[in-house]
């Protein structure tokens, strides 16, 4: 008697069609050949074999260190919400391709215990630690760094829910949640520089030093010009001081208070006639000091006036740069790109889904999720046609990545077959010749 999950099934409706169960064989994620043809040319073995170490021995290293890497980069980056999807990944026929040529040649893929790697090995201090500088070296690579002199950094917070008892996880007044708060710093290409877990009940520009300084110093040692933008939970005098020492220029929101409004109190009234069904707006420039500062510093107060709104509304903004009003405001409005990143990595790479009790733990999957959108970034600003650069990670997962495929083994080599929908075949072969001129060594 046949094997029963390999015997074709026949239905009554159409005797001619017969249904056949071959998973080893079918894959849904076929398009994840394009990263790991991109993480290949950026090196991504030799920045885990420099900055993560493998503590297991003897038959504990069944599986490489690199392989388990890329298995749970992978699973991310193919938008997978949760490591208990490894058991069923370790027989995909794609993931199988994605790892190295001993695993290839085997029967699975990978571990189906993904999250004993995440929460023993990684959680490691050198592991954690190497994890955040692996991040750091794949988007300081040579073919990734920006030929711009100047470079815009954007620092900002969010909420990453929690539901049970989470290691310093808080109720947070402001989401009105028990959470993780999360902190970020990207760049203007969308790159997540930075990224640090932090408890729920902290202030939003808590442990901002630790996070953003250590950033500006690697750009100012590489001879580029730093700017960096914030919203208002970060106008500390701290932070501006440490960043004029410094030599950087930001703009940063100020919160209004009742000095401020007295400084443009003539702008807060609308002027008489018939108002406008364009709204109506007015700048002004100030040198300011508040108590805490140590001395004066240029404020920008942007007032609109709004058709059916009783009171104006009003912006301030302390800032070191030199700009129009108007032309600061501009690219201070720009930091809303910041907020669109973060939204996409937990709708793509689900980087806010962390689950573990231990803290530690849930710092190591921020982190792998970190690594999986800048992966995933890269591909799309440094090797996507123009004509699709514009699509979001969670695009790029369901037009380009989930591609069906179907795996043929030879006795010398493998044929992936491809379902051609978005994915066709000559724009398969337009990404591989970008991937191809890339530079090759990282820096």
């Amino acid at each position: 008697m046949g094997d029963a999950k390999s015997s074709p099934i026949r239905l009554s409706f159409n005797p001619q069609l017969r249904v056949e169960f071959r998973g080893a064989t079918v894959t849904s994620d076929a398009g994840l050949l394009l990263p790991r043809e991109l993480d290949e040319r950026l090196g991504l073995d030799a920045l885990i074999e420099r900055h993560l170490t493998d503590p297991r021995t003897g038959h504990n290293r069944q599986f490489p260190l690199p392989d388990l890497v890329r298995q749970s980069i992978y699973s991310r980056l193919a938008g997978y919400e949760d490591t208990n999807d490894a058991e069923r990944l370790a027989e995909d026929p794609a993931f199988r391709m994605l790892a190295s040529r001993e695993r290839r040649e085997t029967s699975v893929a990978l571990t189906s215990t993904l999250h004993w790697f995440e929460t023993d090995v990684l959680t490691q201090e050198r592991n954690y630690q190497g994890l955040s500088r692996l991040n750091t070296a794949l988007i300081q690579h040579a073919a990734a760094r920006s030929p711009n002199r100047r470079v815009t950094l954007d620092i900002d917070s969010s909420e990453s829910p929690v539901h049970g008892a989470q290691e310093q996880s808080a109720y947070n007044g402001h989401f009105e949640s028990v959470c993780y708060h999360p902190l970020f710093v990207f760049n203007p290409d969308g790159d997540c520089l930075a990224a640090k877990l932090r408890p729920g009940n902290v202030h939003s520009a808590d442990g901002w030093d630790d996070v953003l300084l250590p950033i500006i110093d690697r750009y100012r040692a590489q001879g580029q010009t730093v700017v960096v933008r914030a919203d208002a939970a970060f106008a500390l005098p701290a932070l501006y001081e440490a960043l004029e020492r410094r030599g950087v220029r930001y703009a940063i929101r100020l919160p209004a208070n009742d000095v401020l409004e007295r400084t443009i109190e003539d702008l807060l009234t609308r002027p008489r006639g018939r108002p406008s069904y364009a709204p109506l707006v007015r700048y002004r420039s100030f040198h300011y000091q508040a108590a805490s500062w140590d001395r004066p510093r240029r404020v920008i107060a942007k007032v609109e006036h709004h058709l059916g709104e009783l009171f104006p509304r009003v912006g301030f903004i302390v800032t070191t740069l030199t700009g129009t009003n108007q032309a600061v405001v501009r690219f201070y409005n720009q930091r809303g790109t910041a907020e669109q990143w973060i939204k996409e990595g937990k709708e793509a790479t689900h980087w806010t889904r962390l689950s573990c009790h231990r803290f530690r733990a849930n710092e190591v999957r921020l982190l792998l999720g970190v690594i999986a959108y800048n992966l995933g970034n890269l591909l799309r600003r440094l090797v996507l046609p123009v004509a699709i650069q514009s699509w979001s990670l969670t695009s790029l997962q369901h037009r380009l990545f989930r591609t069906g495929g179907r795996l043929i083994r030879h006795a010398r080599y493998f044929t992936l077959q491809l379902a051609e929908s978005y994915l066709t075949g000559n724009l398969f072969r337009q990404i591989l010749q970008r991937i191809e001129r890339l530079a090759w060594r990282p820096t």
